[in-house]
Formats: structure tokens, C-alpha cells, sequence
């Protein structure tokens, strides 16, 4: 038989809830009728329920005395007892189940329930007005509090500023307690708030505020309006840690860059601006520029493009997660898509930066009118390219004839390439004309920051927020401190986030799977040298920056190690079992490298006589074992080449049969003697070749 739930329709009780004015006064008169019948039923002495009925008025009082309620509340809890205890002394005696009795206890129930009916709305209107008066002090307190920093203020600018009355509309106070900010209505006459604004110092040392903190004015909602921000506490002074919240941003948006002294974040939004940031030594710049990086890896429509020509420094801790990735789990992506450490890379990544941009302005039109805008519309499946570029306006100021190639690409970058989605953030030691003299930085990079570090030399924040008055490099003395300023958000103190290595190194764990793709269009025009990013022979440079240990026994059994990851599928494990083809394992992992990261080609394999050593050694992700005999033998030809040179195409045909080697590792091989003078390269692109220095000692090596 099929069982069928009832499904129930009455009211539902909830036993655990206290009594309301009805079912207390059920509950007192059936609590009274039930005693009054035992007692007279068994005999009990009548005045015993009166003695419990006073023990209960007493019991309520004391409790509602400590409660503070009010005194109708007592008076009618004690008076429900004694009535109640009265009445089953009286049943006793008499009888309960008379019809005297039964109407005297429900005329009992019906007028404890309408006095505490009564009782309770007393109480609340009571409670409610306890509150009003409450919010109404605490209010009279903050306007006079507030009325008092209105007439202060109003005083302190009449006398600063030569005479300049205002009329102040509102007094704001911070939710973080540093500070508050004066909304005030300027004079007739033409006063600006700029009559204000430079008089920040005046104000500040009238006002005795502590060091690191101004009052500055700035515009307010209308010409005849001025915002006086005025800072209490000196919140420059210590570190504040970068938030641990890495949830996804977006380009549209607003990056977050630090905080202003209120607690608010400032936003910088670089769809159609540029970036700069102007620190010397010291100042917390490159913390800074990992700030900036941070930003762009949680960011889900922005690809990350670093040149750092001081050794990558500035991208290093954003790749090395990657390389080094052990967790067992998904392969870690680099928080950055390319990094260019030398001027060679940088001037690829430039040329590539450049082919990408015109070549969208053609692929994309079609877009672009179905949005009906003449700006690409970017998102993660157009991602926008972010070049950053430490020490950039240094490049742009150099005479150096190399930097001013690069110079040149870089302006070709910043000029052309604004709608098709690639902007810049360059980075300068000081604040000076010679290095900030370019027109296009300052036309173009419109996010500026200047961290000062107290340094005063070189410092001319007149040069880096033009037109911005009261600005003091003594204001912002301490490292992660400074001036940002953007076309959203005026110039003004800022405190940049401290950010650690491993911090780092879990953003770029955490961010992995957020990094967008290169467009397909946008690949197809960057060619073979976005492509083969992470090829060996061009990172081979950041394999340094990694350590391998070794077990004991292994230090024992094995060769040693060289520099690299001893990794399957992204982490470390024991050397592989005889029986385990070496060749066969590194393909496999090759082959999902691959489909992770789309930039590496499969090496060829060949017979080697030596044995493998033990464990699969990833340098920069491919597998090579160098072989001595097969480095001579490539030497060796390009030696019996003589002054016409050869390419790397054939020493490589010429080797593969004898060694298995590849045409990569030639390259490798060439660039390295072109670098040491044994080799000098002429020529560019398929007509490139390679001359051993003996057979032209006089000539100059190419680009």
C-alpha cells in the first residue's frame, strides 16, 4: 500500500517561544483551576497558595527592578500573583468548580491579558524612545563636534588666506578616523579654490597638525564649491600589507594601487591612458611596480608585458612560481605573459607590440562598428597588452644609440596604439625636465604616481603634477609614500601596498587560471617571436635563478645535477626506473607543456650512447643534454666555413645524423659564441649567418 504524508494545515507551535499577553493568561488561570482542584481534592491548606503567590510577586519584582522596566510593568506582574494566589486560596476553601469560581477566574484571565497587552506596547514605546534620545545625543554631540571644526576652519582660512570667508555646508569625519573633510561654499567675487589650495602648508602648520599630514582643498561639486580634506592621523608612517583578497578585476573597472590617507582605495584606469611612476632609490618603487603587476595578473582582460634591461629583476618573481611550480596539481601559469631582460628580447616584444596593434585595426573593424565605437572593445577575449617598462623614461631620454632604437619603438607604442587596446607603464629615478621632457609622456601618461622617499634632490613634483598646488616632498618622508594623482582622482598622498616574494608567488598560484589568451588575430600577427616566448634559448637566463637539491643518495648515485626543475607534470619526484624510456617520458611531458602554454616545439630525438641522467632535468621547459662531443663538431664547422659563414639550418643537418642534434640547440650554441666574440652574426631574419672571428677579426658584430 502506497503511504501517503499527510500534509498538515493547522497552526504551528513553537514551544520554545515565551508567553504573550494570551497565552499568559491561559496559562496563569489553568495553572490556578488545576491547583485549586488538587488542593481541594487532597486537602491542602488554602494559605499555602497564598504564601506562593506573594513568593512570586516578590520573585517578579526583584527581577524587573534589575531589568529597569517601568513601574506599571512591576506593579502589574505582582498584581497578576496575589490576584492569581488569592483566587486558589478562595477555590480552595469554596470549592473551584463552582460557577462563581469559573467566572471570577476567567474575568481574572481576560484582565491579566489586557494588562499585559498594555504593559508590553508601554515597553516598547518606552524602548523605542530610549533609543531616539540615545540617537538624538549621540547627533547633538557630532553637529557640535562638527560645528565646532565648521567655525575653527572658517576662522583659520579667513586669516590664512587674506581674508576669504566661507559658508561651510557640511563636516564629514572619515569612517577611519584619520581625518575629515569640509564641504564649503566659496564667496562671490571669483574666488577659486585654488586661492585655497595653495595655502595647504599655511594651513596645516596654522592648524598644528602632525607631520605626514595636510589639508588640502580641491574642487567641489560645482566652481563655487571647495572640499578642504584634512588628515588628523599620520597613516604614512608604517607598512600597510597588500590585501589578501586576490578576487578577479577587470581593465573597465579600475585597478587598485594604494590608498589615500582617508582609507579609500585609489583607482587608476588605463583602457586609453598610460602609466608612470617616478621613484628614486629607496623610495619602495619597485615594491611599487609589483603593486602594479599584482593589479594586472587578477585582471581578466589584460596580457602583461615587463622589459627590465637591469637584469628582469622586475619580472623575475612573477615567472619563477612557474618554473619552479611543485604542486602536484595544474600547472602554474607566470603571473606575466613575457619578459624581456636584454635589448634584443625587448626589441621583438616592441616590434611584436607593434604588428599586433595595426593588424587589429584591420581584423577588427567589423567588431568595432557592431559595437559602434572606434575603440576596440577589450575583454578576455580581446585582452589588452600592458607593457611595463622599468626605467622607461630613461630609455626615452638616453643617447645611447641602441636605447634610442628602443626609444623610438617604445614612442611608436605609446602614439599609434591607444584605441587597439596596448598602453604603457614606465617607470623614472627622478622628476627632472631631462627625464620627464618628452611630450608624449606627458601627454599620454595621465596615471601618475611619484613616490618621493623623502629624497628632495631631483624631485620636482611640479613636473609630474602640473598645475597641482600645495604638494611637498617633506609631506610624504617615508618609503611607500607619495603623490598620485589621475584624471579621476586629483593629486593627492597616497600609501602604496608592501608586497613580499611570497605574497608573489601566491598571487601567481592564485591568478593561474584567470591570465587571458592572445586573441587568435592578435597571435597570427606577432609570429614566431610571441610564439616561442619560453623557448629555451631565449629564458635559458631565468633557469639561474632556480636551485635543485638533492637527496644524499642521489648526490651519491647519480651525476650531478645541472641547474633546472626536476619535475613530471610540474613537480618534483624519484629518478625514473630503469625500465622507464627517458626519451618517451620527456615527450609526454613536453606534449602537455604544449597544451598548457602553446609556445614550445617538440625537440627530436635521437640514439645517445651516453646514459641518462638520473631524473627528467627541465631547463626553462625542454629537456637537452648537451653533448660535448657535438658542441666541438658544430665549432668545428663553422670554423671550416670559412668568410662566407654558415647558418644555424646547416650545422644542424650536419649533425643530426651523428649526435641527434637539434637546430634550437645550435642557436643556442651560436648565440652564446656571438655573445663570448667567437662567432660574429651578419645578416637578418633567412638571410642570417655565422663567421668564426678568425676569418674576420676586423669586423663589427650586428644587432
Amino acid at each position: 500500500m502506497a503511504n501517503n504524508t499527510a500534509t498538515s494545515t493547522g497552526p504551528v507551535w513553537d514551544w520554545a517561544a515565551g508567553h504573550g499577553p494570551v497565552t499568559g493568561a491561559l496559562s496563569a488561570t489553568t495553572g490556578a483551576l488545576a491547583l485549586a482542584t488538587t488542593g481541594a481534592a487532597t486537602g491542602m491548606p488554602a494559605g499555602w497558595a497564598l504564601a506562593a503567590g506573594a513568593a512570586g510577586a516578590i520573585g517578579h519584582t526583584v527581577t524587573s527592578l534589575r531589568e529597569r522596566l517601568a513601574a506599571r510593568t512591576i506593579g502589574m506582574r505582582a498584581a497578576s500573583w496575589l490576584l492569581g494566589a488569592g483566587w486558589t486560596t478562595s477555590a480552595i476553601t469554596h470549592g473551584p468548580l463552582t460557577w462563581t469560581a469559573l467566572g471570577s477566574l476567567a474575568t481574572l484571565g481576560v484582565g491579566i491579558g489586557a494588562a499585559a497587552r498594555s504593559t508590553l506596547l508601554h515597553e516598547e514605546a518606552r524602548e523605542l524612545e530610549s533609543l531616539a534620545a540615545a540617537e538624538r545625543q549621540v547627533s547633538r554631540e557630532l553637529s557640535a563636534e562638527r560645528r565646532a571644526i565648521a567655525a575653527e576652519w572658517v576662522d583659520r582660512v579667513q586669516r590664512v588666506c587674506g581674508g576669504i570667508t566661507l559658508r561651510v555646508l557640511a563636516v564629514e569625519m572619515w569612517p577611519t578616523g584619520t581625518g575629515f573633510t569640509i564641504d564649503a561654499e566659496l564667496p562671490p567675487g571669483g574666488i577659486t579654490y585654488e586661492r585655497i589650495a595653495q595655502a595647504s602648508a599655511q594651513l596645516s602648520a596654522d592648524a598644528r597638525l602632525p607631520h605626514g599630514c595636510t589639508a588640502t582643498a580641491s574642487q567641489g561639486i560645482d566652481q563655487g564649491r571647495v572640499l578642504i580634506d584634512v588628515t588628523t592621523v599620520n597613516v604614512l608612517v608604517g607598512e600597510i600589507a597588500y590585501p589578501s583578497d586576490y578576487a578577479p578585476l577587470s581593465l573597465h573597472t579600475g585597478l587598485p594601487w594604494g590608498v589615500r590617507p582617508d582609507g579609500r582605495e585609489v583607482q587608476a584606469y588605463l583602457r586609453e591612458q598610460c602609466g608612470l611612476i617616478v621613484g628614486p632609490t629607496g623610495s619602495g618603487k619597485t615594491n611599487f611596480v609589483h603593486t602594479v603587476l599584482a593589479g594586472f595578473a587578477r585582471a581578466t582582460d589584460i596580457l602583461t608585458w615587463v622589459i627590465d634591461l637591469n637584469a628582469g629583476s622586475a619580472g623575475l618573481p612573477w615567472v619563477r612560481p612557474a618554473l619552479a611550480a611543485d604542486g602536484g596539481g595544474d600547472p602554474v601559469r607566470p603571473g606575466i605573459d613575457w619578459l624581456a631582460a636584454t635589448y634584443e628580447e625587448a626589441s621583438l616584444m616592441l616590434d611584436a607590440a607593434v604588428r599586433i596593434g595595426k593588424h587589429r585595426k584591420v581584423a577588427y573593424q567589423d567588431l568595432m562598428a557592431r559595437a559602434n565605437t572606434d575603440l576596440l572593445p577589450v575583454s578576455a577575449q580581446i585582452p589588452q597588452i600592458m607593457l611595463v617598462i622599468d626605467e622607461g623614461a630613461e630609455i626615452l631620454a638616453s643617447s645611447d644609440p641602441r636605447m634610442r632604437k628602443l626609444a623610438s619603438k617604445i614612442l611608436e607604442v605609446i602614439r599609434l596604439l591607444r584605441a587597439m587596446g596596448i598602453r604603457t607603464v614606465l617607470t623614472a629615478l627622478g622628476a627632472t625636465g631631462s627625464v620627464l621632457g618628452n611630450l608624449m609622456i606627458r601627454r599620454e601618461a595621465k596615471a601618475r604616481v611619484c613616490l618621493t622617499g623623502g629624497e628632495v634632490e631631483g624631485m620636482d613634483l611640479s613636473k609630474v603634477f602640473p598645475g597641482a598646488r600645495g604638494l611637498r616632498v617633506s609631506q610624504a618622508p617615508y618609503k611607500g609614500a607619495g603623490f598620485m594623482g589621475t584624471p579621476e582622482s586629483p593629486a593627492g598622498l597616497f600609501k602604496a601596498w608592501r608586497i613580499k616574494p611570497n605574497q608573489i608567488a601566491d598571487i601567481v598560484r592564485a591568478t593561474s587560471a584567470l591570465h587571458p589568451r592572445l586573441d587568435e588575430q592578435s597571435a597570427k600577427a606577432a609570429g614566431a617571436d610571441y610564439a616561442r616566448r619560453w623557448d629555451q634559448a631565449r629564458i635559458a637566463w631565468m633557469r639561474d635563478t632556480l636551485t635543485t637539491t638533492q637527496s644524499p643518495v642521489a648526490a651519491t648515485d647519480q651525476a650531478p645535477a645541472r641547474p633546472g626543475l626536476n619535475l613530471s607534470a610540474h613537480r618534483d619526484q624519484q629518478p625514473p626506473a630503469p625500465t622507464v624510456d627517458a626519451d618517451t617520458l620527456a615527450a609526454k611531458f613536453m606534449a602537455e607543456i604544449d597544451a598548457e602554454f602553446g609556445t614550445t616545439t617538440e625537440p627530436s630525438t635521437g640514439t645517445h650512447d651516453a646514459q641518462p641522467p638520473a631524473g627528467l632535468k627541465l631547463s626553462a621547459f625542454r629537456t637537452e643534454r648537451e653533448d660535448n662531443e657535438a658542441r666541438q663538431a658544430a665549432l668545428a664547422l663553422l670554423l671550416a666555413a670559412g668568410p662566407e659563414g654558415t647558418g644555424a639550418s646547416a650545422i644542424a643537418r650536419a649533425l643530426t645524423d651523428a649526435h641527434g642534434t637539434t637546430r634550437q640547440t645550435v642557436v643556442g650554441w651560436l648565440k652564446t659564441w656571438t655573445e663570448e666574440g667567437t662567432a660574429v652574426r651578419i645578416g637578418s631574419g633567412t638571410k642570417t649567418r655565422y663567421v668564426h672571428q678568425r676569418h674576420m677579426p676586423d669586423h663589427p658584430v650586428e644587432d
